[in-house]
This record gives structure tokens, C-alpha cells and sequence, in this order.
């Protein structure tokens, strides 16, 4: 009996050890994918040698990762000590990009997420080369954003291309997962990445916000937490602590608020006057929309067609983006009434005033569409519809 026990012990001690001894890092982890593993062999040396080569200490213990959606760019700070204050490593040109200024609200509505987040995501597999997952939608994003689909899937990746992430190229994704690797593995769980809408130290950029601005007005309070962030983190080179009130707004304290230059307190210019066409509003009982249907709308000769009248819409809109835009994504708003009419059309998101106008112009004398049905009978549909205009080379 007793050697039995002395037996189990013996037993629960070696297993006890054994895990305890056993505790692959982070860093061993992330060798066992190929694609990671060829990018820590690549890339580790010669991230040292640009440490050393800028005075800081390889590997960095702790990251912080900042991004400008208008100014294409997203810098890389780096430090070693909690206390200590970061330090500017690299920028890299972001080489894509998805919608408009504005936070993002819905799945589909192509737009990169403005606010404050954190890496929860190392994809070694991903069909962008590698990728490093936010937290969208975080708690703003969450109390804000559309209840059934506020979208989702949103990376810092390589490959180049975007539908509302971040993109580098492929040997930049590779630098940047070796830093957060390195960084996670030495205990920094929250790399925290914030997304500006402008770097405000770039003037040219910041008229551009304030006249986007003119135009979106209830985006102004974001844009104006954001910018408080960012020169809070210029003055100090250390991260605020931020929250979330009860209403999804972020939350600073008063310190971060006064951190904003008096020179720039004003973010918004005097607004422009603009004339805009009155349109006239059918009346019509949104009640009377269905939850469910057995059909959606559909465009005359289906989705081929539609893609069709898109790209029209696309050719004969493109005269009407402004002289610093290259593309817009405008989300549109219309129903489709149970005699297949168009009633109603607005703008949500997207454009300037002059192309929005001759949009507006041209869905309301869309043909008509074969209604939605339900239990066999035509019924109203409310449709969202995001339509992209790009400039076009001249011919």
C-alpha cells in the first residue's frame, strides 16, 4: 500500500515537472508555421542591425503601432521599460486604401475603422501573406455601430490590397509580425494599434478633415477625441489611459484634452455655403416594410445588369470628385416600393455635395425594379447600396 502511494506521488511530481518545464514561448510557437518561421529566419538579424543602427534595444519588449488613414502611412514605436518613452522605429507606407475619413459602421461599407484598438489575432496562414488582427468591433464600435452587422475581419496585411484593412507589402508584414511576435512573447498581450483619420502634424491633411467635416458634422466629436490622443501621445511619447462611457463615446481625462496646441483647438473652418437641390419626399409608412421576405428586389435582368448600371454610374459620375479625391465609396439609402418604383433615395456616407447631387439625380430616375415578395405577394424593401466612383485616366 505504501509503495503504491509512493508510486502516485512519484508520478504526480514527474508530471507536475514536466509541465512546468515544458513552456514553449511565443517566439517557438510561431516557428512551427512555415511562413512565419522563414520570416523570423529573414528578418531577425536584420531588425537588429537597424535597432542597434537607431540606439535602441533589441527585441523590443513593448509596441505601439499608429496609423493615418488619409496620409497613407502607419508608424511603428518601440520601447523596453513600462515608463519609458516610446520611440519612433519605422513608418511604412500603407499601400491601399478602402472608403472615407469616418469610423466604420457596417459590414460592406468598405471602411477602415477609426479609434483605439489592439492586436488579438498572429495569422501565419493568411491568404494576405501574414496578418495581425484588431479588435474591431470593440466596445465604441459595439454600442455604435449597426446592432446585427457591424463587419468584422479587420488586419494590418501584406499583399497590397484592401476592402477596409491595412495594408503593407509583404516584406513590411514580415518585419511587423517578427516585432509583435517578439513583443507578445516577452508578455505585452495588448499591442495596442490606434487608427487617426490624419496625421495632424501634416497640415495639408488637417484642411482636409476640417472640410470633410463640413459636411459630416456628427463626426466631428471622433475626429476630436482622436486628435486630442494624438498630441497627447506627440507631447509625452506615453499612451492615455482610455474608456468607454455608457453612451460608446471614447473617454479621456482632462490632461489629454488640454494636450491639443491652441493652434490648432479649432479643427473645423467656417463652413461654406451650399445650395442644394430640394427634393421632394414621398410619403410613405415604413412600417409597412417586412422583416423577412421570400425574394429580395431585383434590378431589370438581374445582378449582371446592376453591375452594368453601376459602372455607368461610375463613368458618368467620376467629373464630380473633388481635386483631392481619387475615389469615393457613397452608401445609399432607397426603397423599392411593392410596384418596383424607387421613392426616397438619400446619401449616408460618402461623395462631397456636388457628386452627391447628381447621384441623388440619377437613382431617382432608376427604372423600375421586380418588387421583393412575401408568401407570394409584392412587398416594400428598404435597400443600402454602397457605390464606388473612381477618377478615370484621361483618354
Amino acid at each position: 500500500m505504501k509503495k503504491s502511494i509512493l508510486l502516485a506521488c512519484l508520478l504526480v511530481t514527474v508530471l507536475t515537472y514536466g509541465q512546468n518545464a515544458y513552456k514553449p514561448n511565443f517566439i517557438d510557437y510561431q516557428k512551427s508555421f512555415p511562413r512565419t518561421s522563414e520570416a523570423l529566419r529573414k528578418k531577425e538579424d536584420t531588425l537588429m542591425k537597424q535597432f542597434i543602427a537607431k540606439g535602441l534595444e533589441w527585441p523590443a519588449r513593448y509596441l505601439y503601432i499608429r496609423s493615418f488613414k488619409y496620409d497613407s502611412q502607419l508608424e511603428v514605436w518601440v520601447k523596453n521599460e513600462r515608463n519609458a518613452p516610446y520611440k519612433l522605429f519605422k513608418t511604412y507606407k500603407v499601400c491601399a486604401m478602402a472608403g472615407t475619413l469616418g469610423p466604420k459602421r457596417m459590414q460592406g461599407d468598405y471602411q477602415v475603422p477609426e479609434g483605439f484598438y489592439y492586436i488579438n489575432e498572429f495569422n501565419p496562414k493568411s491568404t494576405y501573406h501574414l496578418s495581425l488582427g484588431l479588435n474591431y468591433p470593440n466596445a465604441s464600435d459595439r454600442y455604435l455601430s449597426d446592432l446585427e452587422q457591424p463587419g468584422g475581419d479587420i488586419y494590418i496585411h501584406g499583399s497590397c490590397v484592401t476592402t477596409g484593412c491595412i495594408p503593407i507589402t509583404d516584406v513590411q508584414i514580415e518585419e511587423l509580425y517578427v516585432l509583435a511576435a517578439y513583443a507578445k512573447a516577452q508578455g505585452q498581450d495588448f499591442i495596442p494599434v490606434h487608427i487617426f483619420p490624419v496625421n495632424f502634424n501634416n497640415q495639408r491633411s488637417v484642411d482636409y478633415l476640417s472640410k470633410y467635416l463640413r459636411d459630416f458634422a456628427d463626426y466631428g466629436p471622433l475626429a476630436k477625441r482622436l486628435k486630442e490622443v494624438f498630441y497627447y501621445f506627440e507631447q509625452n511619447k506615453q499612451l492615455p489611459v482610455i474608456m468607454v462611457n455608457t453612451k460608446g463615446n471614447y473617454v479621456v481625462d482632462e490632461d489629454v484634452a488640454k494636450a491639443v496646441p491652441n493652434k490648432v483647438e479649432k479643427l473645423v473652418a467656417p463652413a461654406e455655403p451650399v445650395v442644394k437641390k430640394e427634393r421632394v419626399k414621398v410619403p410613405f409608412n415604413e412600417n409597412e416594410i417586412p422583416t423577412t421576405v421570400t425574394r429580395l428586389p431585383e434590378f431589370p435582368g438581374g445582378s449582371n445588369a446592376f453591375k452594368t448600371y453601376l459602372n455607368g454610374l461610375n463613368k458618368d459620375l467620376s467629373c464630380y470628385l473633388s481635386e483631392d479625391q481619387h475615389t469615393a465609396y457613397v452608401l445609399v439609402e432607397f426603397i423599392v416600393d411593392k410596384a418596383g418604383n424607387i421613392i426616397n433615395p438619400r446619401i449616408l456616407k460618402g461623395g462631397n455635395d456636388r457628386l452627391n447631387e447628381h447621384l441623388l439625380d440619377a437613382l431617382e430616375t432608376m427604372p423600375k425594379w421586380n418588387p421583393a415578395v412575401k408568401q407570394q405577394q409584392a412587398v416594400p424593401m428598404k435597400l443600402k447600396q454602397t457605390i464606388l466612383i473612381e477618377s478615370r485616366p484621361a483618354a
